[in-house]
């Protein structure tokens, strides 16, 4: 997955430095209207982590000092991923925030990468952009049933992406989700389908992109 067109540049953010207290973080946040922002090094170039409007109204309403330093409220420090991240770990460090920082090999801080961004970027691992219908097929829980939907599929057209997902609520089972191309006619996709029934697959789901 390529991150350099997903990432929300440092030039194109508003972020604040480490130096300023925590009321001019909570000016900035109630002006810019946004929940939270990223914390910079006085050089602007190293990542320290986020401040949270909450702790800010939080640490306010209970009397705490507004002129300390913004670190006394940092949180996230250790939340960033590099520009090289894998799609697992993108997914694993975004689950619980609004945006993960993004770090070059030289750990400076290049930007960050927002939720929806990250939806974009898994749009079009699925194909959504090339392809047509997505078919989703569940496994029997046999060794080989990837391999035997993969062959029947492919056998009658081209795959623009294919992904294998654990199932859920069935242990040992999977989901198969299959995206073809625009290519591929109504009449093939039926008969792909008819395969895999007499195969005992369950197709889950048929659905035109």
């Amino acid at each position: 997955m390529l991150l350099a067109s997903a990432v929300t540049k440092k030039d194109s953010l508003t972020f604040v430095n480490e130096s300023q207290t925590l009321a001019k973080a909570l000016e900035f946040l109630e002006t810019s209207d946004k929940r939270c922002a990223p914390i910079l090094d006085d050089t602007n170039q190293l990542f320290r982590g986020n401040i949270y409007k909450m702790h800010l109204y939080r640490h306010k309403s209970q009397g705490g000092d507004m002129t300390l330093p913004v670190t006394y409220l940092l949180k996230n420090a250790t939340k960033f991923i590099y520009d090289n991240a894998s799609p697992f770990n993108i997914l694993f460090n975004l689950r619980d925030l609004p945006y993960i920082a993004v770090l070059n090999q030289n750990k400076t801080f290049i930007g960050v990468l927002m939720h929806e961004k990250v939806l974009d970027l898994y749009w079009q691992a699925f194909g959504m952009d090339s392809g047509h219908c997505l078919l989703t097929v569940e496994t029997n829980g046999r060794q080989n049933d990837l391999a035997s939907i993969t062959k029947i599929a492919t056998k009658l057209s081209s795959l623009t992406n294919l992904f294998a997902l654990n199932a859920l609520d069935t242990p040992g089972k999977q989901v198969i989700l299959m995206t073809f191309p625009t290519e591929t006619d109504q009449q093939t996709i039926d008969k792909i389908v008819n395969r895999l029934e007499k195969k005992q697959f369950r197709i889950a789901r048929l659905e035109k992109v």
